[in-house]
């Protein structure tokens, strides 16, 4: 069964998720030299976020991980694909707000040229629990296989169909061949 996940945009953890991955497109787009690491450009958007009064450092810790996870998921999908974000996030991005749509891309497209060095972790970074922050995308229960749906960023719920605690992000091309 698929479910329409729409986050209260009250929650401060869900907006700071968006400005964080906002802050890391923004480094992306500033960097004169080389790329930099993926880590540095989230860690410094954290610590901007955390000098700003807007997080604990604790929240921004979590919400810089969240960030990484996601980004490094589609990032692995794109390098073993070839195939857009539109698979990986399995619906129309006409949905998403164009924002956070060129902060993810913009920031993915980097982060492909690094996955060499990430391949193990990228696999971990497929797993998500309820509590967690994501972003825009498909989640699919480990437990039973119900979908649930994000259009932008937030927190993760416990699945609506069996009550399960963690999850995968499934493919529209893998999903499609069951």
């Amino acid at each position: 069964m698929k479910r329409e996940q729409k986050p209260a945009s009250e929650d401060r953890l869900v907006q700071a998720y968006e400005q964080m991955l906002e802050h890391a497109r923004d480094a992306v787009n500033d960097a004169e030299e080389a790329t930099p690491k993926l880590r540095a450009m989230i860690d410094k958007a954290r610590d901007h976020m955390v000098e700003l009064g807007e997080l604990t450092r604790e929240e921004a810790h979590k919400i810089a991980d969240y960030v990484e996870r996601d980004i490094e998921d589609a990032a692995h999908y794109l390098a073993e694909t070839g195939e857009d974000l539109r698979a990986w996030w399995r619906f129309d991005l006409e949905l998403i707000e164009q924002r956070i749509l060129d902060a993810f891309t913009s920031v993915a497209d980097q982060t492909r040229l690094q996955l060499e060095q990430w391949s193990e972790r990228a696999r971990q970074a497929s797993l998500y629990q309820a509590g967690q922050i994501t972003g825009p995308g498909t989640l699919v229960c480990d437990r039973c296989g119900a979908e649930t749906r994000f259009t932008r960023a937030g927190r993760i719920p416990a699945c609506a169909e069996c009550g399960g605690l963690s999850f995968r992000r499934i493919p529209a091309s893998k999903t499609a061949q069951e």
